[in-house]
């Protein structure tokens, strides 16, 4: 394909070079075995939610109430596709917030690399740096397999490398993670992307695009590394959760004159998921599933936000004139110029 370049217009934004941390792994019935086994030992965290109605995109401020140490989920910029202008008034309101409250912010974390909004992370890391120590961009260890994929799609030079530097911690399956003296534990939910996880705390868990509200059903899976069939056993581990988990999406799109959903419960996904039931098979839903995605057109800000998620939330290097550029890749065969 032959790429189109984007210009992009945008404050300076910083580039690689973070460590990245690596961790243990365990087995899935161990790991959710522990999960389950002492649910009335665990503190329950304070959860604010901010909509980004442009993409539909939920962000979660997740607050241990004892500390007030805080972590940020799925944290989007604004982008305009016609103009490539990129803002950041969205994720100034859940700075606001963080200030407002004298939260401090010990992670920014992503549950995968998402195709549909502009990740803020690297922004808000920067500005909550100034002055004390900066919190650490966190997300599934598998983007590098997604790095590498976008990189040959996208015709990328060596100057990004696909090996996950460009985050702080590549979190891996059974990982703990604390905020404060809350602490929680890193579930692999593949299926929508290769790279997708799930963050539980206490009695809530963060599940970005893993299921839908009851009523809009679960996401596509037709990204390259995606699976129906691995998103139908993901949903099966987030389904042995107790039923009153609290569920927190990481999108909804309302239809006219209706409020926008944040939250639901295992429960209610169980009983009403339009998609997957918990009595639903994995023949029963990969059908479905499959054919749903067929009829789906590709996202919008498919190629802009890939291309800064798999940077942590980076723009590309800047070029002559301190001009930064998006790619498209053109569907172009049988066209001549």
């Amino acid at each position: 394909m032959q790429p189109l370049f984007l210009p992009v217009s945008a404050p300076k934004h910083e580039h690689p070079g973070n460590a990245v941390r690596h961790a243990y792994t365990v087995s899935h019935a161990l790991l959710d075995s522990t999960l389950n086994r002492f649910p009335g030992r665990r503190m329950n965290p304070l959860v604010r939610s901010f909509h980004h109605k442009a993409t539909g995109t939920w962000t979660h401020v997740v607050v241990d109430p004892s500390t007030q140490r805080a972590a940020i989920i799925d944290a989007a910029l604004d982008f305009d596709l016609p103009s490539g202008r990129v803002g950041t008034e969205s994720a100034q309101r859940v700075l606001e917030y963080v200030a407002t409250t004298e939260l401090a912010i010990d992670w920014i974390l992503e549950t995968h690399a998402h195709a549909d909004h502009l990740s803020a992370a690297a922004w808000l890391k920067r500005q909550l740096a100034e002055g004390r120590a900066a919190p650490a961009i966190g997300i599934g260890h598998a983007i590098t397999g997604v790095q590498k994929t976008f990189k040959r799609m996208l015709n990328l030079d060596d100057q990004f490398v696909a090996d996950g530097r460009q985050f702080d911690a590549l979190l891996l399956d059974g990982e703990a993670i604390c905020i404060g003296d809350l602490e929680g534990r890193v579930i692999a939910t593949p299926g929508h992307t290769p790279d997708s996880i799930s963050y539980r705390f206490g009695d809530a868990v963060f599940v970005g695009d893993t299921l839908f509200a009851p009523q809009a059903g679960t996401a596509r899976c037709d990204f390259p590394g995606a699976s129906a069939a691995a998103l139908y056993h993901s949903i099966q581990r987030l389904y042995s959760l107790p039923d009153a988990t609290r569920v927190f999406l990481a999108h909804d799109y309302p239809a006219d004159a209706q409020e926008p959903v944040s939250q639901t419960t295992i429960g209610a996904e169980k009983s009403a998921n339009i998609h997957v039931r918990a009595e639903t098979t994995e023949p029963e839903f990969v059908a479905l599933r499959t054919q749903r995605d067929a009829t789906l057109s590709v996202p919008k800000l498919l190629w802009p936000a890939l291309q800064v998620n798999i940077r942590g939330g980076r723009l590309p290097s800047r070029e002559t004139g301190n001009q930064a550029y998006l790619k498209i890749p053109l569907d172009s065969e049988g066209f001549e110029t």
